[in-house]
């Protein structure tokens, strides 16, 4: 991802379904319809995200990359989903080599026609390029909140799928080759610096010809203690309807303090790609006012560990997104 900000106008603790009710019910006593959407689990999400990392950085093309891999297709298969598709491809990176690509297509609900699309990129850094140690800096990172926490709350809502059906279609992505973007010493041979390669790939030549969803959501550094998430700039000039959507329910759930409903900056991210296939896509990703980078210090370094990751950051996406699924 090209996280270069403009700045404008500026769980694992029960595993059951124990709690878990209709999502819509009639009250005998006045016929109104009340919907109870099932409770995200933080723990659960935290647990999924440490459960990437243990693996090392997920490199495309490294053992570390195979093995998550792996783990995804075991566990998307065991939360019930309908299907689980990897997509393999390979694209052409920043200095011109080409690299492998795997991205994890996860449905659930096939039969319906309503469909939602929820992505996250799966892939970590090979490059520590902001790290403070020089001799650091051409190693591969963890990618605790920069990949793993947004492939951590889609985990987490496909088990939630797994045990209470929702009225609509959604489709999880996990896409690869994110963050394979020139790093600061080379030059890029492609116009786009190489980032957001496997939702660029997947746009392309999507995982079923014609598909289409009534918008997407793309999570992004979804995970850290402390974050905001502000309008990115291309999310409201793509689709502002849909961040009116999800930041207007964070509103009703109390979490206006996480979803400021104020313009941040923009970021070439795979939201970019997805829109261009004819899908309006947002991104919910952290913001900070006060970094040069408008992210944590920890960013592109090998500090972006499961230090940073926040439970009730997890847990206030995963409520919002719950809200909206069901």
């Amino acid at each position: 991802m090209n996280y270069k900000y403009f700045i404008f106008a500026i769980v694992l603790s029960f595993l059951s379904a124990c709690g878990f009710a209709s999502h819509s019910e009639k009250t005998e006593q006045d016929n109104t319809i009340v919907r109870v959407v099932p409770t995200f689990n933080p723990d659960s999400a935290y647990h999924y995200v440490e459960a990437q990392c243990d693996f090392g950085p997920r490199v495309p093309g490294t053992e570390a990359h195979s093995a998550c891999l792996q783990y995804f297709v075991e566990q998307f298969n065991r939360f019930g989903a309908d299907t689980v598709i990897v997509q393999e491809g390979e694209s052409v990176i920043y200095d011109g080599s080409k690299m492998p690509i795997r991205n994890v297509v996860v449905s659930y609900g096939l039969g319906k026609p309503n469909r939602v699309m929820i992505c996250s990129h799966w892939d970590s850094r090979p490059f520590a390029d902001n790290d403070i140690n020089p001799d650091n800096r051409r190693k591969a990172i963890i990618g605790a909140n920069d990949g793993a926490s947004g492939v951590g709350v889609i985990m987490e809502l496909a088990r939630q799928l797994g045990l209470k059906d929702a009225s609509i279609g959604v489709d999880f992505i996990l896409f690869d080759l994110e963050d394979w973007g020139a790093p600061d010493w080379a030059q890029s041979k492609l116009s786009d610096g190489g980032w957001a390669l496997g939702s660029k790939y997947w746009a392309s030549r999507p995982h079923i010809p014609g598909y289409q969803a009534q918008f997407a959501i793309l999570l992004d550094m979804v995970g850290a203690q402390g974050a905001q998430f502000y309008r990115e700039y291309f999310s409201d000039q793509y689709a502002s309807w849909v961040v009116d959507r999800v930041w207007n329910k964070a509103a009703d759930l109390g979490l206006s303090h996480i979803f400021v409903n104020q313009r941040g900056g923009g970021v070439t991210d795979d939201h970019i790609n997805v829109n261009r296939a004819g899908i309006p896509c947002i991104d919910i990703i952290q913001f900070q006012t006060d970094t040069e980078t408008g992210f944590g210090d920890y960013w592109h370094t090998h500090n972006d560990d499961m230090r940073n990751i926040d439970r009730s950051t997890l847990d206030a996406v995963g409520r919002v997104l719950m809200e909206i699924i069901y």
